[in-house]
């Protein structure tokens, strides 16, 4: 447990931080999820971009790494390619 007020506040700060990029990563995962589990390529192709977008902003706010973000555009892209 934290002994002084700034940690106590940094604990405050770092579980709010936490819940918002729960739901910031989650949101992510669901939307690749959306483009893996399509019935058709159309339909794929149609949710991608969301999927996109939602990956690039996870990299932007540091939520996962960019390299990673990369990494997951690059297999939904093949993903595609092969439907």
């Amino acid at each position: 447990m934290p002994n002084t007020k700034q940690a106590k506040k940094r604990m405050r700060q770092d579980e709010k931080a936490r819940l918002a990029n729960k739901v910031k990563r989650s949101a992510m995962k669901t939307a690749i999820k959306k483009v893996l589990k399509a019935e058709d390529a159309e339909s794929a192709r149609a949710a991608l971009p969301e999927a996109m977008k939602r990956i690039d902003k996870c990299a932007k706010k540091n939520i996962i790494h960019a390299n990673a973000a990369a990494r997951k555009k690059s297999q939904l892209d093949r993903h595609i390619r092969s439907l």
